[in-house]
């Protein structure tokens, strides 16, 4: 269980690292990302519960039990956030374990679930960096980070053939209820008359911008955009990162900030410093976006072989 966006991501990327059965059941929200994550998988999808959304919270475990009351579960795995608690529900009920695994984008200690769940009893949880893995109740587990790393490549002037402008493929995530205006306007104002740009706004919509735009895009096409531009700039967001790296693309990243009123937080700030140190993103704030950083990077990602669990 997982929201959508980069919870659900890790928890899908988890999934396969660990092994777990074919026939386990998925729950979470019910986005373009999930029906393309899950296509295939046995899926109950779940209301929308919003950060820190505890009445929803209650809501989605009353579904939760409904919809699995016949199953039979070996363990709980959830990697957040506030739907994370429905999980808990579930496991103490059916008197089986449930794992935690925080989101890699906790740097300096657990989020307000990992912060709950410390307090309750009969829950496994793991933290992906060794910095606070330390604390009471928490143990370390490996990095989905440590997957991958940049590789040097040369710009082919031939795959711009044909083309007078740059291919700009822009994606903002889809948390609600939280606008990024600031990277839309930072993207505008270094484009060029002959770019070709697609915009995934979410919940910035906006009717001033040049080239296509759209609410929220599926798996599909997004993996076409990401692989398909000359750049790919984007938030911090888990899920959008993770999965700009398995395709090998390096993007420009502009976090998103509390102070902005962008986020509830800024972890998106410390999941950005970590891949922009490994090399693997082009860290960027609104005023420091440049046109040459739309140029095509110069940069691919590599993933290592999966681990075994």
């Amino acid at each position: 269980m997982a929201s959508t966006g980069g919870h659900l991501a890790q928890l899908v990327r988890w999934s396969e690292l660990l092994r777990v059965r074919r026939d386990s059941v998925f729950a979470t929200f019910d986005s373009e990302q999930s029906r393309s994550l899950l296509d295939g998988r046995r899926v109950v999808l779940l209301d929308y519960v919003p950060p820190r959304g505890f009445r929803q919270t209650i809501a989605a475990t009353a579904r939760l039990m409904r919809r699995t009351r016949d199953e039979q579960f070996d363990v709980v795995l959830t990697t957040g956030a506030a739907v994370s608690l429905a999980a808990y529900a579930l496991a103490r009920l059916r008197r089986i374990p449930v794992v935690y695994i925080e989101s890699v984008s906790r740097f300096d200690g657990p989020s307000a679930t990992g912060r709950i769940l410390e307090r309750l009893p009969g829950v496994r949880r793991y933290s992906q960096h060794a910095a606070w893995a330390g604390r009471p109740g928490w143990r370390q587990g490996p990095s989905l980070l440590d997957d991958y790393a940049a590789v040097p490549v040369a710009v082919d002037p031939s795959a711009r053939a044909g083309r007078s402008g740059r291919k700009v493929f822009v994606s903002l995530g889809t948390i609600r209820p939280y606008r990024f205006d600031a990277l839309v306007d930072a993207v505008r104002e270094q484009l060029r008359p002959e770019d070709e740009v697609t915009w995934q706004l979410g919940v910035t919509d906006r009717s001033d911008l040049p080239g296509r735009s759209s609410g929220e895009v599926g798996a599909g096409e997004f993996d076409e955009l990401v692989g398909g531009s000359d750049v790919f700039v984007t938030h911090a967001g888990v899920g959008t990162l993770l999965r700009a790296l398995e395709l090998g693309v390096r993007p420009v990243v502009v976090p998103r900030r509390a102070e902005r009123g962008e986020h509830v937080d800024d972890h998106q700030l410390q999941v950005a410093h970590e891949l922009a140190d490994r090399g693997l993103v082009l860290l960027r704030e609104p005023g420091e976006l440049s046109s040459t950083d739309l140029e095509p990077a110069d940069v691919r990602i590599r993933r290592s072989g999966d681990r075994a669990s």
